[in-house]
């Protein structure tokens, strides 16, 4: 095995050297704001450099790439802690799928599963990749020993990684279980205890980061250009299903659907309540009705796109057609959950959840309508259309604010009826604070409301957002107008 390191590796190394400094700048010294868009600045600048020979699927890799960009300017501009959360893993899957596909050769299919393997093997590739870049590294570092010595001291180090953090975890746990063990311990010489544990927790932060950046980049570098083996026999042995009992189901199916349409026609885009019902009860009612088309309607007619075979044009002209009425009746299904969410909300105010549901609702509802012009021109491909409409659809999430959305419906809806839940727009984060402000400023004697307000600015005295990882700018602007108030200590 060649043991050489060549020069441009060496400069690729400290390149990833310092993205992993970066990296651990970016996200462990504070709350993540404007720093995220500050690592993906150094990631793809790295990124663009090592592979400038070209790049493959670009028309897919440019969207990608932009939803990366607005779902982390997400974090500078909004302050929604749950997309807050997600997007703390969906963005790192989101880049790992992005290099991996600009990176394979063009004739590699992104809309199927295995893409998915692929990834994950690349994952493990690096880890090896950097395994067997060690252990050159450490042939060169001791050259000079004889091979024996050598192997004791590879030894001795790989001891030290693996026993040194376990010895941590149970002296912790010994020193707590026995009080005299830890009176012991705690005689040590006092210099063992001053060793600065965060300094090294960041070093090995900034280390794990730049091996995983080094190894998976230079994998993917080395196997750019190998072509993908499509196999020939991919379509045989594809389980198929008899056209006549995919119609048998569909006829049954479309029958109670249609029925139940019918006969709750005005029930469903009425504007009142059913007799008997409560707006919670009546909206629970529409998710099951979401439920049934979404687990069952919509995987049926997947299903049978997939795995049907027509047997003669007229066998296959009425398969499209219980297709086309099943995707229908499911669609006015939607609207009439999208209906009944709308009257709950009217009734008891906006919520992140509801507007998820809504959301969602919408999203659906485009899905069947792509499915539906599927169904008729046979050539479209339904999960790339799913894939990318999927991404569109969550990064349009995050761009769109929805907190806003949700603060301003519930002060709209408070000048109308005079109802508002301040307890739920103080559990938002700075947009529901900055809705608190709105209501003050529209009735400061709001029962606890001032109280609620003080304890938000005494909050915000305590824990200034000072780092300029953390920088916002909903943040900046609620903390101003907040400490802008003059509030009494109740």
């Amino acid at each position: 095995m060649d043991t050489e390191i060549k020069k441009n590796e060496w400069l690729f190394m400290l390149s990833c050297l310092g993205l992993g400094i970066l990296a651990e700048i970016s996200f462990f010294h504070a709350w993540i704001g404007v720093s995220y868009l500050v690592f993906l600045t150094g990631f793809y600048l790295v990124v663009f450099v090592r592979f400038r020979q070209g790049f493959n699927h670009r028309r897919i890799g440019l969207l990608v790439m932009g939803c990366i960009w607005l779902l982390a300017a997400s974090y500078v501009l909004y302050d929604n802690a749950l997309f807050f959360l997600l997007n703390i893993v969906v963005i790192p899957f989101l880049v790992l799928f992005h290099v991996v596909l600009i990176t394979s050769p063009d004739n590699l299919k992104w809309g199927k599963p295995a893409f998915v393997v692929r990834m994950s093997a690349k994952i493990w590739q690096g880890v090896a990749y950097i395994s067997q870049f060690s252990g050159r590294v450490f042939k060169v570092l001791f050259r000079n020993m004889d091979e024996s010595t050598t192997q004791t001291v590879k030894r001795v180090l790989i001891g030290l990684l693996i026993g040194l953090p376990l010895l941590g975890i149970i002296t912790g746990l010994l020193m707590s279980a026995d009080a005299v063990f830890e009176e012991i311990v705690l005689r040590m010489p006092q210099f063992i205890f001053e060793l600065n544990l965060e300094g090294i927790f960041r070093t090995v932060a900034v280390l794990v980061f730049t091996a995983l950046f080094f190894g998976i980049l230079q994998v993917l570098q080395i196997n750019r250009r190998t072509p993908i083996q499509e196999k020939n026999g991919e379509e045989k042995g594809t389980i198929s299903w008899n056209g006549i009992s995919a119609v048998t189901i569909l006829i049954l199916l479309n029958a109670v659907y249609t029925l139940f349409t019918a006969i709750q026609f005005t029930y469903f885009f009425s504007d009142g309540l059913q007799e008997g019902y409560t707006y919670a009860e009546f909206a629970r009612r529409g998710f099951f009705e979401l439920i049934i088309v979404t687990l069952i309607n919509w995987t049926i007619l997947i299903i049978c796109l997939k795995f049907v075979r027509e047997q003669g044009i007229k066998m296959k002209l009425v398969l499209k057609l219980m297709y086309s009425l099943l995707v229908i009746v499911s669609g006015v299904m939607l609207v009439s959950a999208y209906q009944r969410l709308s009257m709950y909300e009217a009734a008891y105010g906006f919520t992140m959840e509801r507007i998820l549901a809504h959301a969602f609702m919408i999203f659906l509802i485009v899905i069947f309508a792509y499915t539906l012009i599927r169904v008729w021109f046979e050539r479209l491909v339904l999960m790339h259309f799913y894939l990318i409409a999927g991404l569109v659809f969550y990064t349009s999430l995050n761009v769109m604010h929805i907190e806003r959305i949700i603060v301003d419906e519930n002060l709209e809806r408070y000048e109308r009826t005079g109802k508002i839940d301040i307890h739920y727009l103080d559990a938002l984060s700075y947009t529901g604070v900055e809705g608190l402000v709105e209501l003050y400023k529209m009735n400061p004697n709001y029962p606890e409301l001032e109280h609620m307000l003080y304890d938000r600015q005494q909050m915000m005295r305590d824990n200034p957002l000072d780092d300029w990882q953390s920088f916002n700018f909903t943040k900046k602007k609620v903390s101003e107008r907040l400490l802008g108030l003059d509030l009494e200590k109740y």
